[in-house]
């Protein structure tokens, strides 16, 4: 299991790369294994609001669809249009080539609130 140590991560499994007053957001290794192969993602709009929790959109594998759920809320400024096209990129390259949303933060509070790398990865233990 691969949880790269720069990035923040929530209980359901997303990852959140801080990038000043933005975020990137993608779902993790253990979570696209878990999923099996994906064979569609849905996004949001540029310019849709995500709220801390609540679902932002979903990804759909060979095995079930899952809801993406918000690590923090703020401003969709980018969506990762090739995951459109090439969805198995979440199951080849979770944390560089499947980003799925850039997100201006409206509280970088929330940020500290998500866990540590080496939090997340004694929470996928248990």
């Amino acid at each position: 299991m691969n949880a790269p140590k720069e990035l923040r991560y929530s209980e359901e499994h997303e990852w959140v790369k801080v990038e000043g007053e933005k975020v990137t957001i993608g779902i993790t290794d253990f979570a696209q294994s878990e999923l099996g192969d994906i064979v569609f993602v849905e996004l949001p709009e540029v310019g849709d609001e995500i709220t801390v929790d609540q679902p932002f959109g979903s990804v759909e594998s060979v095995k079930t669809v899952s809801e993406l759920y918000a690590p923090v809320s703020g401003k969709v400024v980018g969506i990762n249009e090739e995951l459109n096209d090439s969805p198995e990129f979440v199951n080849e390259s979770p944390y560089e080539k499947a980003w799925m949303i850039t997100v201006e933060l409206s509280d970088n509070s929330e940020v500290e609130k998500l866990m540590t790398a080496e939090q997340y990865e004694d929470m996928i233990k248990e």
